[in-house]
């Protein structure tokens, strides 16, 4: 991987203490662990909250709907702020946010407050995730810059394989409210320490204003395309609505385009985008994290349906995937420091390949040594693909935008997630569905075993072949960069 761009991007730095970089991912990692440990403990809840609060399955749907809606709403304002204002001064306020509203959240009478709150732990998770990966750029030296995120995301990994676990353990403890309140500590440590042991973020010495205009089309965009997804998911909406919420999405979006074009300091500055390593990086992360949902989504259905395990066995299968990435990810960053960030990314995408591929295999008769042989690549994959591609692209974001650009990254993940569910769920049930013989009203959760297996095989063998086009074409776009980055140094050599 070639880092023509980044040293210049370093020397805006000021002199800081080598210790403050791990004060920086420590108070950063403490937010990321708190973020990523709640959407799957809550998950966990669902089922208790419904009963617990006397409300329908569709309601209690949208306590993870708001949350997850208001961080895909406002990740982009939050981190266009930080590169406007200070990053560390935003990311405590939003970790402020998230602690009150966790105590909302326990405290909440019934579930329109709950619902409500959730919206607003929402706004403080959309400063967390859209800072946390620039102030960690600012904090750590180019050359040591993949290991920061590495840790990052090991961090991130560490929530997720903790999540069923500690959700389990509080609501047996103290009902679903500890889930919540759980929050709280942690979260006015991070606050503590960020405060007081990480130094003040760099601020572009420019003068800039806020673009309130686009920040608005953006909110309307987001709200009705996530909107849109969310209600085709839940398969019971009029299809007109959910075709008009996506035309006006596109038509909000093509009006973006033209105002930002002539706005001075715009929200989204489109040049951003020109950087190869940027564009294909985002890219390739909203694959990966459509992946990744797509098949946490699909698992529990093999495991519960096809081989009847029950939720203890099939969430410690689960739990392999994270502790794979727990172990991996700071290697692969420093493994990206060394060799560079595409060249590991692009490993990592053909390991989640070949961990695909074997998991389209599954059938019936699936053993848990052939389970974890499938699944050790697709953890691996994982593991060295997430980092060192947010490495390349956080590496190609100027100074001055590495806020919005930690937006981005944030904002792919989101919407690869919110994509892949319906799209990939979708291709699960009509392959199910579609395979049976029988004449009877049937849905995913009666179906024949053998039609369960294939649904599965066919689901796992397109999310392959997804995998395979997108690394094939991140190699070919690779090659095409270093032929260009070679040919100008060629010129240039003959110039002098």
């Amino acid at each position: 991987m070639l880092k023509t761009q980044e040293p210049e991007f370093n020397c805006l730095k000021t002199e800081i203490k080598p210790s403050a970089k791990w004060w920086t991912i420590l108070s950063v990692s403490i937010g990321v662990f708190i973020f990523s440990l709640d959407v799957y403990i809550v998950n966990l809840a669902l089922p208790i909250m419904l009963e617990s609060l006397h409300t329908t399955f569709a309601n209690s749907q949208w306590v993870v709907l708001s949350y997850l809606l208001a961080i895909s709403i406002f990740v982009l304002s939050a981190s266009k702020l930080g590169d406007i204002w200070s990053k560390k001064k935003l990311y405590i306020i939003g970790m402020i946010v998230f602690t009150i509203s966790s105590l909302l959240c326990g405290l909440a009478p019934n579930i329109g407050f709950l619902i409500a709150f959730r919206a607003i732990q929402g706004v403080g998770a959309a400063f967390i995730s859209g800072l946390g990966t620039a102030m960690i750029v600012e904090a750590f030296p180019v050359e040591e810059r993949g290991l920061g995120l590495g840790i990052r995301a090991g961090v991130f990994g560490l929530g997720m394989m903790l999540g069923p676990t500690i959700g389990g353990l509080l609501v047996s403890i103290g009902d679903w409210p500890l889930i919540f309140f759980i929050n709280v500590p942690i979260g006015i440590i991070g606050i503590l320490i960020m405060a007081y042991f990480v130094p003040p973020s760099i601020v572009n010495g420019e003068k800039q204003q806020f673009d309130i205009i686009g920040t608005i089309v953006i909110t309307f965009i987001l709200t009705c395309f996530i909107l849109a997804i969310t209600l085709l998911e839940e398969q019971n909406h009029d299809l007109n609505i959910i075709l008009a919420l996506l035309f006006l999405s596109m038509i909000s979006l093509a009006f973006l385009i033209f105002i930002e074009m002539r706005t001075v300091t715009p929200i989204l500055d489109w040049k951003i985008f020109r950087s190869l390593d940027l564009s294909l990086g985002l890219g390739l992360r909203f694959i990966g994290n459509f992946v990744i949902a797509g098949s946490i989504f699909i698992l529990p259905f093999f495991f519960k349906l096809v081989k009847q395990y029950p939720t203890n066995k099939a969430g410690f299968l689960l739990a392999i995937p994270p502790i794979i990435i727990v172990l991996t990810a700071p290697m692969a960053g420093t493994l990206s420091d060394k060799f560079g960030s595409r060249i590991i990314s692009i490993t990592g995408l053909l390991l989640m390949a070949v961990g695909c591929f074997l998991i389209s295999t599954f059938n019936a008769e699936l053993t848990i040594i052939n389970y974890i042989i499938a699944i050790i690549p697709y953890g691996l994959g994982i593991g060295m693909f997430q980092s060192p591609n947010n490495s390349a692209i956080m590496g190609a974001a100027p100074q001055d935008s590495l806020g919005i650009a930690s937006g981005l990254l944030s904002l792919s993940r989101i919407l690869g997630q919110t994509i892949s569910v319906p799209l990939v769920g979708a291709i699960f049930s009509f392959v199910t569905l579609n395979n049976t013989q029988l004449n009877t009203n049937i849905n995913i959760t009666n179906a024949p075993v053998e039609s369960l297996v294939l649904g599965t095989q066919i689901t796992f063998r397109f999310i392959t072949i997804l995998l395979v086009i997108s690394t094939v074409f991140a190699i070919y776009l690779w090659w095409i960069e270093q032929k260009r980055v070679s040919m100008e140094k060629l010129i240039s050599d003959i110039d002098k």
